[in-house]
């Protein structure tokens, strides 16, 4: 079985996508096979890997949509995987289709919470698995989390940023009662400009408010990671050399370094 993690935050434009989008590169340059699932009905790192012209006009049965159809309950969910130019990197894309399914009280929905679960259980060859999830705690992010053996929550150091976590806190706590395997959380600070004080500020208080759980690797608004982004091509592939890549290098280490993974997995890293 995969490690499986879901990148959560109810904040838009803190990072979700753009790090499993980036993330991805650098396991999968390091020799791990990622899987990755788009649940925002956005679509943001479905068009970061094949456009918006294509990710638009994908069916519901070639996406993750079709895991909350009942109508499609029989259909073959192969067709879901989506192999990307990248070798070791493949997707399950999402658009405005997934939309009507992310509903609010997902927690009333039955069985269907554990969609994403017996997908992921499904798939074979796969080391990681990358959820990206939409800026809310509806549907889509809580069966993501009913998946996960994990949480990411990319945070801003601003105020904008670290609004709402207490919410994403007791949301996770409520999981549990379904995924009891789901680990402590983990909070990554993004966009960080490391010139600004209220920056340097707001980081430290949530290492100060959360410890342990805050991840050493800062991930910092960097430009080499937008036109990588532009280019189709998570950062790692198109510029190795830049302090992106390497830090996002080094956030892969650190994330294979606190779960805590074998010997053998550490070998592909």
């Amino acid at each position: 079985m995969p490690t499986t993690f879901c990148l959560i935050n109810q904040k838009g434009g803190c990072g979700k996508s753009s790090t499993c989008f980036h993330l991805a590169g650098a396991f999968a340059a390091q020799g791990a096979n990622v899987l990755l699932l788009d649940m925002d009905p956005q679509g943001s790192l479905s068009q970061g890997f094949l456009g918006s012209s294509i990710v638009e006009s994908l069916e519901s049965d070639q996406t993750l949509a079709m895991l909350f159809d009942e109508a499609r309950f029989f259909a073959k969910r192969d067709q879901i995987l989506r192999p990307t130019q990248f070798e070791g990197i493949t997707l399950c894309p999402a658009n405005q289709l997934l939309a009507p399914f992310n509903a609010p009280e997902p927690e009333k929905t039955g069985m269907l919470q554990y969609a994403i679960r017996e997908f992921v259980a499904e798939q074979s060859g796969f080391d990681i698995v990358l959820i990206d999830c939409p800026p809310n705690l509806y549907r889509c992010s809580w069966t993501a989390m009913v998946a996960a053996d994990q949480v990411l929550i990319p945070v801003p150091p601003e105020d904008f940023g670290t609004q709402g976590l207490r919410a994403v806190h007791q949301c996770v706590e409520q999981v549990r009662s379904l995924n009891p395997n789901l680990q402590d959380l983990k909070h990554l600070v993004t966009r960080s400009d490391c010139r600004l004080l209220v920056h340097r500020m707001y980081e430290q208080k949530l290492r100060d408010m959360y410890g342990e759980t805050v991840m050493e690797t800062v991930i910092p608004e960097a430009s080499a990671f937008k036109v990588a982004l532009t280019r189709r091509c998570p950062v790692q592939f198109h510029d190795s050399k830049s302090k992106a890549a390497k830090l996002t290098n080094c956030l892969a280490r650190e994330i294979l370094d606190r779960i805590g993974t074998n010997e053998s997995t550490r070998k592909v890293a």
